[in-house]
């Protein structure tokens, strides 16, 4: 971009470009959490275990295993779903200032952000564990979607709570963010959007700051490397545009459009009637002004949320409801097994178990090639063949004994042995062993419902409600993108 971008709003918006002014922070309620636990430090093995040992079934990153750190899905032991970054092994080489970071990141504590609850730094590993919310990314939502555009008050509100998350956070002296864009922003179980706490550090301590296309990187930063708060509002001007287009179109090629007054190749073709042209006219004034090629014609982050305000539509339509999705209060239709296990009504789990078989376990346990031909093999087959013949015979304490002996010879896995062996641990009132099966399931098998049912079971017989709900929700969850696949 020349020079000539920074004249723009002038020249093109007579009348309509006078400067964003301050005023006073109509919204007096900050978002100060609470009731999240405080920042804690994790160990390596901990989070080997709640990301079923970083499983690539559990990556949530949009780059996938290419990206230099990938993020992950996981859960706590306290059965808390959590986002897991794990950075590349020579990103953070300075224990200490990795800790220093990720420290003061945690000490965040807003419900506009993605919140950061802990790290780990054990040997060469680094990692940060957040927050996890269910319902994707902005940019899944507006260049991605599959059955409904994102609605134009669900726009607006998603730009003013994102320059709230951003004015927190330099508040609060975090006011540098990496690389703000689409995937940086989630929606929660309310369907709120929320900033991610990941962009608050670098990817490595000497690392980029950006790592999106160059036509999106302001202007200053390519030409010094450095990023700036106001680095931070050119990137937050990009972000309007892809409100306003519901695509990523390069700023400069924006910033022309808007100087030929063409609006119309701007705005999102499927938003036609939602909108009034006032409403356009303001949110592009404020995008152009974001969008500055000289940092200090840029506006602050106070005066973008005042500025914002004004233009919230549908204020008392709650966000679920504007994005079409499911509440986190609202409940989910259960299959049989969900019913069973929400009574822990282990009859019918047996019978709905014995019914499925192994047909989950994609032949792991069954099927038999030329080298597994030898005494060890068959002895450890025979054992799982007892334990089955058991298992249906309702003789559960001979079935824990054939599955274990199964188990312990190391030389086969499957999910299904540790959920029938799982069952049979609740059968005689052993809880808690039958929930550390349901863990190893889920380690083989990341995303098996039947596991995450079994946990749930588990964790009602040991009277964590809480904690079994959740496990209900996920093993729903994952059952209804079984069927649906």
């Amino acid at each position: 971009m020349g020079c000539e971008c920074s004249k723009l709003t002038s020249c093109c918006w007579e009348g309509q470009n006078g400067p964003i002014h301050e005023a006073q922070d109509p919204d007096e309620e900050k978002g100060e959490v609470s009731d999240l636990p405080a920042f804690c430090e994790f160990t390596f093995e901990q989070l080997r275990i709640a990301t079923s040992a970083f499983s690539v079934e559990n990556i949530v990153s949009e780059h996938g295993e290419k990206a230099p750190n990938v993020v992950y899905k996981g859960k706590l032991e306290n059965q808390r779903p959590v986002a897991v970054k794990r950075f590349n092994r020579s990103a953070w080489p300075d224990s200490h200032q990795f800790l220093e970071e990720a420290r003061a990141v945690g000490q965040l504590r807003n419900n506009r952000l993605a919140n950061l609850l802990g790290c780990c730094c054990e040997g060469d590993e680094r990692l940060l564990v957040a927050e996890f919310f269910p319902n994707e990314t902005l940019a899944k939502h507006l260049f991605h979607w599959d059955t409904q555009p994102m609605k134009w008050a669900m726009r607006l509100r998603a730009a003013l709570y994102i320059a709230q998350a951003l004015e927190y956070c330099t508040g609060k002296g975090r006011a540098l963010y990496h690389d703000l864009n689409a995937y940086r922003i989630l929606f929660d179980e309310d369907g709120d959007p929320r900033l991610s706490c990941f962009g608050l550090m670098k990817n490595s301590r000497d690392g980029k700051s950006y790592s999106t296309n160059l036509a999106f990187t302001p202007p200053e930063y390519l030409r010094t490397g450095r990023i700036t708060t106001e680095s931070v509002i050119f990137s937050f001007g990009t972000l309007l545009l892809d409100l306003l287009s519901g695509k990523h179109i390069p700023p400069s090629h924006a910033l022309d459009l808007i100087k030929d007054r063409n609006l119309e190749m701007l705005t999102d073709s499927c938003l036609e009637g939602q909108f009034s042209t006032d409403d356009i006219t303001e949110l592009v004034r404020i995008a152009s002004r974001c969008l500055q090629y000289e940092p200090r014609e840029r506006p602050n982050l106070k005066s973008l949320v005042t500025v914002l305000y004004p233009l919230q539509k549908e204020a008392e339509v709650p966000s679920h409801v504007l994005m079409g999705i499911s509440c986190n209060g609202e409940t989910m239709p259960l299959s049989p097994l969900g019913e069973s296990c929400l009574k822990t009504d282990l009859t019918a789990i047996h019978e709905i178990l014995e019914a499925l078989g192994y047909k989950d376990d994609g032949g792991a346990a069954t099927e038999l090639s030329f080298q597994m031909w030898t005494d060890q093999m068959l002895e450890t087959l025979n054992s799982k063949k007892k334990g089955d013949v058991a298992f249906k015979n309702k003789d559960f304490n001979a079935a824990i004994e054939c599955y274990t002996q199964f188990i312990d010879a190391g030389t086969m896995v499957s999910p299904t042995v540790y959920a029938r062996r799982s069952l049979s641990y609740l059968m005689n009132d052993m809880p808690q062993e039958a929930l550390n099966d349901t863990v190893q399931a889920q380690v083989i098998s990341p995303v098996w419902h039947i596991a995450s049912y079994l946990q749930a079971a588990s964790l009602f017989t040991l009277g964590k409600e809480n904690e079994a709900q959740i496990a209900l929700r996920e093993a729903a969850i994952l059952e209804e993108e079984k069927n649906t696949s």
